[in-house]
């Protein structure tokens, strides 16, 4: 309870002043033939609330001072215009975009996506709803740059330029998401893209906001689960759709309604689905089970063969069932805007490839409300989420506004096996993040403190990470200034990391560990080992420091370059693993341990931060017919943490050995490894506008990422290449997308190659009215010619190839 009263007494003492006087400005937004744009948003500058213009693009916003207003609207040029509270009225015109622009909530400075230092892609409206999938990860892997982790539909979460877990953070409405999806690929994130109003992916460093887990890059999901606008009726919107696949039905509803500047939000999202269809692939020899085969003699040479050729049309165990709400209510005045927000996430998803080292299952069994076979695990995930907002617009000479975000989350990742739990992970995070946004004479810009406790814990068989308690402090700076057609743009962050393990039971060689006392290192590290359990403390302070700039030489062109230095300390999966991940079937050992011998050693005094080196070069042009975005990225990490194959193995029987021959269960011991490494590439996106009623788009992305021993880094996503193009005329909407993945040969010594596959898809919306609601019919036609696929990136590429044919019909409803 500690940690709740920590969030209410943040959000009581924000709340005091008194509102001012405030005058009405009344304006209109219309296009370049002066005709009126609805639904263009209206922020004033400072403040956290805004207004959208009606379907005449009228509308109508309080001032108490002199300030700026920011009109927007995707598909148009952002607009800023000052006025004055005795104006009364403003005439506001856009001009068109060739390349969406749309106002990125995680920039911090009111920025759209055209004005971004560092590359950034956004998700929005129909767009995001048609493509939402049920994780992160495969509703985004289509973006350049853009690729998901893949342990089947239902468990994948995003790769950014070839980083993901402990790299790549996942928040929602800026505060992390707090799951476990960074422990283990087979952890599904907690986001559902349903609920949102938009996806944001920031590429590259994105360090200076959000910490160190940002180091390759933000995935912020926004929703308006606490309205920061006045919603004066009720309005809202439903959603159904059917995936034939897998036999999927989705429900989602979102219900808003306000009174005398008091608002309150709903939102829920049902999806039920079973396993998904594939086109015929072979499923992989067990290498033991083959030579068993081989010495059973004449009478099961046909047998041999059948288990040689076996094949599979469908992936087992990647069911769905899953309920998510949010509820949250604010009040909106003319200075302060204060809210609270509560989500529930209940989810039950099968594991797929899940092995049993060591385990007998001869039997099966139907649990209550799922079909699915004994021997098969699934994953049962509960979040229990609450957040609240406080914002308070100051507008004096230099201060603008004082913000307040706080979080806290309580979530748990239970394994169910044969009816019982088996391994349970509990991860409780309390996040606070106060700002301040401020202009200092020619200067614009925002400081910070963000704090972020995070408490894990691992219980059960399969538990290889210790529990552990994850505590930061930073301070962060972010300023801008103008210079004619040049922005600047410069930041920096401190941040205290302090990483405490409560224990880990050694799985293998305890006889081994009977050290005891304290080590002292670097970085102040402390550890000792004691009754086959290691406790250990690591406090590090991360500096991050970024310079950029934006010129916009041409009408509608520009070019940005982001130039950032950043630093991470290693999470306890990285720096103290020691057990079997049986979702891998691998057992890993992180950076803090040695293997000499036959003896296995706990010491951590070499481990080091590592350190990205990031250029980012990004050319966009954004008016007219013709439109592009090409960015250039190179990123020289010191200190890179991976894992590398040793000439150990683990089998439960003999334990941790020399790999001169197999055992039956045996699996291959991975260790955390630190080296330095390259990662660099291209990504792009053109578009064309052919006629008033069609547009093409070109969209790739290259990607090389190697060791300074110039050996392939391990599941790095194949190059692509796509097109894209769209048809409308009157309500109806086609769109005809052709992706390939190129053939993936560049891979570390373990690895296998994968295969090249296009996928071809299409898509048919329909804009109609009926009974006074605007209604949206859709199609979706996914992977048409029924293409077989297979990510590289995943763990369980061989056991686990994309989904065939799907048609999705869906329907969805604005009132």
């Amino acid at each position: 309870m500690f940690k709740q009263s920590l969030i209410a007494s943040a959000l009581i003492s924000m709340i005091g002043a008194a509102p001012a006087y405030a005058a009405q400005l009344t304006g209109k937004v219309v296009d370049a033939n002066n005709q009126p744009l609805s639904n263009a948003t209206i922020h004033l500058h400072g403040k956290s609330k805004s207004v959208k213009s009606d379907k005449f693009g009228q509308f109508t916003i309080e001032l108490d001072a002199d300030s700026q207003l920011h009109i927007s609207k995707p598909n148009y040029l952002d607009h800023r215009i000052n006025v004055t509270e005795e104006q009364g009225f403003v005439r506001v015109e856009l001009t068109p975009t060739s390349v969406e622009s749309i106002v990125v909530y995680s920039s911090a400075l009111h920025k759209n996506s055209m004005e971004m230092t560092s590359p950034v892609s956004v998700l929005s409206g129909d767009e995001l709803k048609n493509r939402a999938k049920p994780t992160l990860g495969e509703t985004l892997k289509g973006q350049p740059g853009i690729n998901a982790s893949y342990f089947g539909p239902v468990s994948s979460s995003p790769i950014i330029r070839g980083l993901d877990g402990p790299r790549v953070k996942i928040t929602q409405n800026g505060l992390d998401s707090s799951d476990a999806s960074r422990v283990g690929p087979d952890h599904a994130n907690t986001n559902d893209s349903l609920a949102a109003q938009q996806i944001e992916v920031l590429r590259g460093p994105a360090t200076l906001l959000y910490g160190s887990g940002a180091i390759g890059g933000v995935v912020n999901v926004v929703d308006n689960r606490i309205p920061t606008d006045v919603i004066e009726s009720l309005q809202g919107a439903a959603d159904y759709s059917h995936d034939t696949n897998s036999n999927t039905n989705t429900f989602a509803v979102l219900l808003e309604s306000g009174f005398d500047g008091f608002n309150f939000h709903f939102d829920g999202v049902k999806r039920k689905g079973g396993d998904y269809e594939t086109p015929n692939f072979a499923l992989p020899h067990d290498e033991h089970e083959e030579h068993e085969h081989e010495h059973e003699g004449e009478d099961h040479a046909h047998e041999a063969e059948e288990y040689e050729t076996e094949y599979a049309n469908r992936v087992d165990n990647t069911f769905i069932d899953s309920e998510q709400f949010n509820l949250g209510t604010s009040y909106v005045g003319d200075h302060l805007t204060v809210g609270f927000s509560y989500g529930r996430v209940d989810t039950d998803y099968g594991i797929p490839a899940h092995s049993h080292i060591g385990h007998d299952h001869d039997h099966e069994h139907e649990e209550e409300g799922h079909d699915h076979e004994e021997e098969s695990v699934f994953a049962r995930v509960k979040q229990d989420r609450w957040q609240g907002l406080v914002n308070y617009a100051v507008h004096s000479d230099w201060l603008e506004s004082v913000g307040l975000r706080v979080g806290y989350t309580d979530y748990e990742h239970a394994e169910i096996e044969d009816g019982n739990i088996g391994t349970v992970f509990e991860n409780d995070t309390t996040e606070l993040r106060l700002t301040a946004e401020h202009r200092l004479g020619e200067w614009h810009g925002t400081v910070g403190y963000h704090f972020s406790d995070s408490d894990y814990a691992a219980n059960g068989a399969e538990a290889f990470t210790p529990s552990t308690n994850t505590k930061t402090h930073a301070l962060y700076i972010l300023e801008e200034r103008r210079f004619g057609d040049f922005t600047l743009e410069l930041g920096a962050r401190i941040e205290d990391y302090q990483l405490s393990s409560k224990g880990n039971q050694l799985e293998a060689y305890e006889e081994d560990h009977d050290h005891e006392g304290e080590h002292d290192h670097d970085h102040d590290h402390s550890g000792n080992l004691d009754n086959g359990f290691i406790s250990y403390d690591l406090e590090m302070t991360n500096l991050s420091l970024s310079i950029g700039g934006v010129y916009d030489f041409a009408e509608g062109q520009n070019v940005a370059v982001s130039l950032s230095r950043s630093e991470r300390a290693p999470l306890t999966a990285e720096l103290l693993s020691n057990g079997i991940h049986i979702a891998t079937s691998t057992y890993e050992l992180g950076l803090g341990y040695e293997l000499e011998g036959d003896h296995l050693h706990f010491e951590p005094q070499d481990v080091e931060q590592e350190t990205s080196n990031n250029l980012d070069i990004s050319f966009r042009k954004f008016s007219g017919d013709f439109g592009y975005t090409v960015n250039f990225f190179y990123n020289d990490i010191e200190n890179f943490y991976y894992q590398a194959l040793t000439d150990y193995i683990y089998s439960p029987e003999h334990g941790l050995e020399v790999a001169d021959h197999a055992h039956e269960g045996a699996v291959p011991v991975f260790k955390f490894e630190s080296s330095d490494a390259k990662l660099y590439g291209l990504e792009f996106d053109a578009h064309y506008k052919l006629s008033n009623f069609a547009r093409v788009k070109v969209f790739g992305d290259s990607l090389t990422a190697k060791l300074d021993n110039d050996e392939y880094l391990p599941r790095i996503p194949s190059n692509k290449l796509g097109l894209d193009y769209e048809h409308s005329y009157e309500n109806l909407t086609a769109n005809f997308t052709v992706t390939h993945y190129f053939k993936q040969d560049n891979i570390a010594s373990y690895e296998s190659e994968t295969k090249g596959y296009t996928l071809v898809d299409m898509s048919f919306n329909y804009d109609f009215e009926f009974m006074g609601s605007d209604m949206v019919g859709y199609v979706n036609l996914d992977n048409l010619t029924d293409e077989l696929g297979f990510v590289h990136s995943s763990f369980i590429k061989e056991q686990a190839p994309l989904p065939g044919r799907n048609i999705k019909l869906g329907i969805r409803s604005y009132f």
